[in-house]
């Protein structure tokens, strides 16, 4: 007889998993399925599960295949149970070739291919459908990301455009997408849902005609160059009834709600000043080092360094300073923005090409806070008193090199309205981003002649 197993959360069942089982049965004589814990699932960096164990279970068993149903709740158990049931062979969708090549050593190793654009058609009755994601861009960003959209629950990237055939054709060699470099509306009718990763003087647009199909927009910073557009894209999703949401990842991450809370609470006493840094050697002809009209420091990284600014001293500022220091080609090789507040300061120093210590640091009364670099992936901090030897260490690590999980696990779940209320970044604070990149557009305009 022989024996294949396969393993997965099987998270609102659709039918992509149903074909994943029905070539791993056809592989063999006997299959064992085995279905994740929660806490195991957690435990990986899977987030956004909606189905309890028992319900997962349940439609495992509902679609005929499985001969045995088993649950997996910690390291290493493939090896053991590879061994404990003698078998053959060990299947896994493609999204996760070479990741179990190490498993060949006890038994074959099948990776399936996936099948792009999936039925949304439930198993069960459609409690919460399966969100189809589209990516528009292939370059460096959207790697990262496509890479972590397997580690959410409740979502399938389905489809990419890009109108540079080149950069979508080496894209689809490793991702089994649907294609589109021409006809965007084509694109967008095959999916629910947007995450846009283009040149960022294409931005704009893009979600605006997203939001006209009504669809879903996760778009990264900056999303648009002014405040009035700004205002009106929040405004089009709004009576489109689509989420919109700016892509900054150091917002949704849990180390950055942990630290903000903490500043907060009184630890450090009445916060009297904020400095956020963001600084990057980068690749000689990348856009941040070359595009002198939407590349350079403050574009690239200004939206970090403006969050905690804005999430601890709000929008309201009295009065703001923008000095830059120009570099070849004319972009802006370091930037310091300067906010006035009453009775409260803050910096933002972005670098591109230049390289300083990128913490954050926030000054109080009693003590303060400091992150160190790179604090836009904060996985811990401290704070710190006038005395020197009590220092107050918080630790909280986030699973992925990218932090992009969260994100994502945020932008699906205001989708299916099970992330409560709105906070880690709102629209109103997004908006107050692209004022301070219009008077720096303005301001660098000046500087250049356009």
């Amino acid at each position: 007889m022989k024996k294949v197993i396969t393993y997965g959360s099987f998270d609102l069942f659709h039918e992509g998993h149903y074909r994943i089982l029905e070539r791993a049965k056809a592989l063999g004589d006997y299959l064992i399925v085995g279905v994740t814990t929660e806490h195991f699932d957690r435990q990986r960096g899977k987030l956004n599960l909606v189905d309890s164990i028992m319900t997962r279970i349940e439609n495992v068993r509902h679609t005929g295949f499985a001969d045995e149903i088993i649950v997996e709740d910690h390291v290493g158990q493939k090896v053991e149970d590879i061994q404990k049931y003698g078998i053959d062979t060990f299947v896994l969708g493609s999204d996760w070739e070479g990741k179990f090549d190490y498993l060949k050593k006890y038994c074959n190793v099948v990776y399936l291919e996936r099948t792009p654009n999936i039925s949304s058609t439930f198993l069960r009755h459609d409690r919460m459908r399966l969100i189809k994601l589209g990516i528009v861009g292939t370059g460096r960003i959207a790697i990262r990301f496509i890479d972590e959209t397997k580690y959410v629950s409740g979502v399938e990237a389905v489809a990419a455009y890009n109108p540079d055939e080149i950069s979508l054709s080496n894209f689809a060699v490793n991702y089994p997408v649907l294609t589109f470099s021409d006809y965007f509306d084509e694109f967008l009718n095959e999916i629910d849902a947007v995450y846009i990763a283009s040149p960022n003087e294409t931005h704009a647009d893009y979600v605006r005609k997203a939001i006209l199909a009504d669809k879903h927009v996760l778009c990264e910073k900056p999303m648009t160059f002014t405040y009035d557009e700004a205002v009106e894209l929040y405004g089009l999703a709004h009576d489109h009834g689509v989420v919109l949401m700016e892509g900054i990842r150091a917002a949704y991450l849990p180390g950055f709600q942990q630290l903000l809370t903490v500043a907060t609470n009184g630890s450090i006493g009445d916060i009297c000043d904020i400095d956020a840094c963001f600084t990057r050697i980068g690749i000689k002809n990348s856009r941040e080092m070359s595009d002198a009209k939407y590349g350079g420091a403050f574009m690239e990284y200004g939206s970090y360094t403006l969050l905690p600014i804005f999430k601890l001293f709000g929008t309201e500022y009295e009065d703001i300073r923008i000095d830059s220091i120009l570099g070849e080609g004319g972009i802006d090789r370091f930037t310091r923005v300067q906010f006035l507040y009453k009775d409260r300061m803050a910096t933002s120093k972005t670098g591109a090409g230049v390289k300083s210590e990128g913490q954050l640091v926030i000054s109080g009364t009693e003590g303060y806070i400091i992150a160190q670099s790179p604090w836009w992936l904060i996985q811990s901090f401290d704070v710190r008193y006038e005395d020197p030897d009590k220092v107050d260490h918080y630790d909280s690590p986030f699973i992925g090199g990218s932090g992009f999980r969260y994100e994502i696990a945020e932008f699906i779940g205001k989708i299916n309205k099970t992330s409560g209320k709105d906070y880690k970044l709102t629209s109103q604070e997004s908006i107050a981003m692209a004022k301070v990149v219009e008077k720096f557009m303005g301001i660098r305009r000046q500087q250049q002649g356009w």
